[in-house]
């Protein structure tokens, strides 16, 4: 039985949350709190495995508890916040605080249906989530070195993540170079999110980062995330590549979902790509990074022992999809070698 704590200053978000776990038969809602201070006597007192965690309340804010947890008691956090763009910067630095997920609350954008099986999904990766790792996520970020890339090329690297993936993605775009070729990137997360995690990253980085928008080309020197709750496909005019925004029904309860752009990828960049999955829950992207693979693509998974939860990236191994299984900080010089060659 999977224990969590849910920690929220909304009586009614406490309710519903507790309501939808109630229905799953391996998670147990041990205790609320409506602050900070109350969550921290109810974490000695009932250690839970997961803990529920809003941004904004009162008497201490939800990223200074989290930083505080990390330090002294490291717990899988998932973030539970609001459609705002000031709500969306801050789960990007609860994310960064140690944060392994972030989800929206219910609400006129998201129906309590939208989200209970997602929520219900990412507490079950999440109490799988070794707490070390997340105390080591939670330090400051440092300048890192920058790999050397002596030509641009006209492939598209294709990354695809989930639960973790914010800081495997910052550790991979990090350290590659201003003319790194064009990338196209999937991580789950809500709307408006995705906005604060490119902005964030763009600060961070030699390339451009940024939320892609209808048409945009992918070219060198520019990674294009996907925007949460629009599917994200790369097509082909000519030689250039471009993407196209639609919404549609989620995949794998996932809208955008890494296996709706990997099988575009497959289709109009084929042996022009390299295709990287990493760390997340569930199977998305999986049978995608295949197509890809099948189509002449060279495909990367990122290992068990550095992944927050291998379930994306594993089952893309039990399927045979990737041709290359790396720790994570092999990944970005790998994937630009790939990318390089003739």
């Amino acid at each position: 039985m999977i224990k969590v704590l849910i920690v929220d200053d909304s009586a009614v978000v406490r309710q519903v949350l507790s309501r939808e776990f109630s229905k799953a038969g391996d998670i147990e809602v041990v205790g609320t709190a409506p602050d900070p201070y109350i969550a921290r006597d109810k974490i000695v007192q009932l250690q839970p495995d997961v803990m529920t965690l809003d941004v904004e309340m009162p008497r201490m804010d939800g990223i200074t508890f989290l930083r505080k947890v990390m330090q002294f008691r490291p717990i899988p956090t998932i973030i539970v916040s609001s459609l705002t763009p000031k709500g969306g910067q801050m789960a990007m630095e609860a994310l960064s605080a140690g944060a392994v997920d972030v989800i929206c609350k219910p609400g006129a954008a998201y129906s309590v249906g939208d989200i209970s099986a997602i929520l219900v999904d990412q507490v079950r990766a999440a109490a799988k989530v070794d707490c070390a790792r997340l105390k080591r996520s939670s330090a400051p970020v440092e300048k890192k070195a920058t790999l050397a890339m002596t030509r641009t090329t006209n492939k598209i690297i294709a990354i695809g993540a989930s639960t973790g993936g914010t800081r495997a993605i910052e550790d991979v775009l990090t350290v590659l170079p201003s003319n790194a070729p064009g990338i196209v990137i999937v991580q789950h997360m809500p709307e408006k999110f995705t906005r604060s995690f490119a902005d964030r990253l763009n600060g961070l980085c030699n390339i451009e980062v940024r939320e892609a928008e209808n048409g945009d080309s992918v070219v060198p020197g520019c990674a294009l995330i996907a925007p949460g709750n629009h599917h994200m496909i790369v097509r082909r005019s000519g030689a250039r590549y471009y993407v196209e925004l639609y919404d549609g029904p989620p995949v794998f309860h996932q809208r955008p979902s890494v296996e709706v752009m990997f099988t575009s990828v497959a289709k109009y960049v084929g042996a022009n790509a390299v295709g990287v999955i990493l760390t997340g829950m569930g199977a998305d992207g999986a049978k995608g990074l295949l197509t890809m693979r099948e189509a002449g693509a060279v495909t990367i998974a990122q290992d068990e022992k550095t992944s927050i939860v291998w379930g994306m990236p594993g089952e893309a191994i039990k399927y045979g999809a990737a041709v290359k299984v790396l720790p994570l900080h092999r990944i970005a010089p790998e994937a630009l070698e790939l990318a390089s060659a003739e």
